[in-house]
């Protein structure tokens, strides 16, 4: 299925499959608010059939927007947004510490009948200015399939420290809060989400269970509200992130909110020292309908990367 490509410049890049339907829209024009941690997110995301699937703003997590990059914890900062969490003292409310990821430019974006591959320029600035890291971000939408019910969408980060000091990347797990590991990229979904089903291959564990293990990929499926329907999002990893030398893993909650991380610092901190960087690529899947196990991993085997 051929796709359209419409720039709104300064503001968003939006993606429409041949049947109407706006699947991606990427806003690069941070939100105004500070304590929200303004960066890019994309938002709405759609199935080919028009289910939304993403969240923008819900009232328990404002900071949260879609599917989005965040470091809940780099060396005292919080590029996730919101409240910070404090060994002993629990999330607070420190605006000084929330930093902000600045859109720089879009040096390559191409499109084909059905596939954009864009590439994004982004400084990380902490909260009072200083300018501690360069990202190269790679998004690239394809296998728009109109008979599976299905597109995929590649997004890639390439993080280069500029700082003068090593940055330290953690999360609320390494900072003293349980089973909590959030960081890297994020997705929120809506609330008819919330109690959706969770599966991981070569497992019956739940999302509970699941929430910090490891696996090339996750699925999370539900029932719609409104209109008879189910939907499922899969987040897989490639093949290198596995072997990467900082350990990822799978944060995901079904209640009582719906999300998922792949988490780069869950239960470990680490360290980039100046002028170093390091590098992951993820690949989610959109489809209409209630995928199950066997057909999940069937389409993933249909993409190569």
């Amino acid at each position: 299925m051929s796709i359209r490509v419409t720039h709104a410049h300064g503001d968003h890049i939006a993606v429409t499959a041949a049947n109407g339907t706006e699947i991606l829209r990427y806003v690069y024009r941070p939100d105004p608010d500070p304590f929200e941690s303004r960066k890019p997110y994309a938002h709405p995301v759609r199935t080919l059939a028009g289910r939304t699937l993403t969240g923008y703003r819900p009232s328990d997590h404002r900071w949260h927007k879609g599917l989005q990059m965040t470091a809940s914890h780099l060396s005292g900062q919080n590029f996730w947004g919101g409240n910070c969490y404090v060994h002993g003292q629990g999330y607070l409310p420190l605006p000084e510490r929330v930093g902000s990821m600045r859109h720089d430019g879009f040096p390559a974006l191409t499109v084909e009948d059905d596939r954009l591959a864009l590439t994004e320029e982004l400084t990380w600035i902490e909260n009072g200015g200083a300018q501690w890291a360069r990202e190269v971000r790679g998004l690239t939408v394809h296998s728009v399939d109109e008979a599976a019910g299905a597109w995929a969408l590649d997004w890639s980060i390439r993080l280069t420290n500029t700082h003068d000091r090593p940055l330290r990347f953690g999360s609320p797990t390494t900072e003293g809060r349980e089973m909590a590991g959030y960081t890297g990229l994020q997705w929120r979904g809506p609330r008819d989400f919330t109690g959706g089903t969770v599966f991981a291959p070569d497992s019956d564990a739940d999302a509970e269970k699941l929430m910090g293990s490891q696996g090339p990929w996750l699925a999370f499926t539900t029932e719609h509200d409104d209109i008879d329907g189910h939907s499922t999002l899969v987040f897989a990893h490639a093949p290198e992130n596995l072997e990467a030398p900082h350990e990822s893993h799978w944060f995901v909650r079904a209640e009582p909110i719906p999300t998922v991380a792949f988490s780069w610092a869950f239960f470990e901190e680490f360290e980039l020292p100046p002028g170093e960087s390091f590098a992951y690529r993820y690949r989610l899947v959109f489809a209409d309908g209630a995928w199950d196990r066997e057909r999940v991993a069937a389409h993933l085997e249909g993409m190569p990367w």
